[in-house]
């Protein structure tokens, strides 16, 4: 991770060098950038399980580069290359019973999925410094993390046998999810400056986020607000 940390930093140097390039030569209407800020994410909640289920918002972040492209007037393209955290808190119960004996496991955990994610925004300029957006975004993931606790209750009769809890931290094994995520995002954006401005977009996934999932359907939704910095 901190590997992709260095080359996005180095992309966005690389982008800032080119336009300081192109802008002593010749004018150009293409601006590049970076941004960043947070992520609030969830799965959506899969009803294909014999459990109570309880999907709560979990807060990740975002950081990458852009490129602003002008086709018209009010109109650009702004394709962009993030490093995006997605994922969710949960918490369920899961019960079994026999006769007089009952065993119930309760889950509560936090899934980081992380990806790199390459947006395709077309953009509407309502104002010179103020747009609406949407498009297509692509990501790949790259992996993720699963901690939190899971609590085991056992009892017969009114009797509790066992009860204790263990902690879990380990890595998600990527053979387990679908690499590619497909996702639809909408948003807008406000520059106080020509350099400096605001961001927040919804991201709806379309695609299924794990491979073996056939009685429910999970997908990534987020969203995230953030600020942008335009090299000009």
């Amino acid at each position: 991770m901190k590997k992709l940390f260095v080359v996005l930093a180095v992309a966005g140097c690389l982008f800032a060098n080119a336009q300081e390039k192109n802008q002593s030569k010749i004018s150009s209407p293409v601006t590049f950038g970076v941004k960043a800020g947070l992520n609030g994410s969830t799965l959506t909640r899969g009803d294909g399980y014999e459990y109570d289920n309880n999907e709560k918002m979990k807060v990740g972040f975002h950081a990458g580069v852009f490129a602003n492209i002008p086709v018209s007037e009010k109109f650009s393209l702004q394709p962009e290359l993030l490093f995006s955290q997605l994922g969710s808190k949960s918490n369920y119960n899961y019960r079994t019973s026999s006769g007089n004996y009952r065993r119930t496991q309760h889950y509560d955990y936090s899934t980081t999925l992380n990806y790199l994610s390459l947006p395709v925004m077309v953009q509407y300029n309502i104002l010179p410094q103020l747009y609406v957006e949407a498009g297509p975004e692509f990501g790949y993931l790259l992996g993720g993390k699963t901690k939190g606790d899971l609590t085991t209750i056992e009892t017969t009769g009114n009797s509790i046998t066992i009860d204790h809890t263990d902690h879990i931290s380990k890595n998600i094994s990527t053979s387990l999810f679908n690499r590619f995520n497909l996702g639809l995002g909408i948003g807008a954006g406000y520059y106080f400056t020509k350099n400096f401005g605001v961001t927040a977009r919804f991201s709806a996934g379309i695609t299924e986020v794990y491979k073996y999932n056939e009685d429910d359907k999970v997908r990534n939704n987020a969203l995230q607000i953030g600020v942008a910095y335009k090299f000009k």
